[in-house]
């Protein structure tokens, strides 16, 4: 099959001479100059009070979160120190155990129930004394 030509000029052109598409229909007409709606107003301004007393419920932490979070520290320190013991054990000791003991036993820790407390005391105790006795000496 051969093409040849490429015009639809004139097929097109016919229909704009003639009115195009359907007859009677609505035009589209560009919106005059003050023609078109105002914004309402801003409502009234609202105090930054409320917005100031969330804040402080949030920095209020939940006593029970502050116990899991303690919980954990020290199962976390107790499960390096029996990392510690296998390596130990096997006659070699592992440089990542060593700084993940290290990072532990100096993170800051949030105030939670007092016996829990001594009792993650006593555990940083023990990591101190066994990170000593590898070279390791924490503040």
């Amino acid at each position: 099959m051969r093409i040849t030509g490429t015009s639809r000029g004139a097929a097109f052109n016919s229909r704009i001479g003639k009115g195009g598409g359907k007859k009677g229909g609505e035009v589209f007409r560009a919106p005059q100059p003050g023609g078109a709606s105002k914004a309402p107003p801003p409502g009234p301004v609202q105090s930054a009070a409320g917005i100031d007393a969330i804040l402080a419920l949030q920095g209020i932490e939940d006593p029970l979160i502050a116990k899991k979070r303690a919980l954990k520290h020290g199962q976390s320190m107790l499960d390096t120190l029996e990392e510690m013991k296998s390596d130990l054990l096997s006659g070699r000791i592992s440089e990542g155990r060593l700084n993940r003991l290290m990072a532990l036993v100096t993170r800051a820790r949030q105030q939670a129930d007092p016996d829990l407390e001594a009792l993650i005391d006593d555990i940083e105790l023990r990591a101190k004394v066994e990170l000593a006795k590898l070279g390791r000496f924490v503040n």
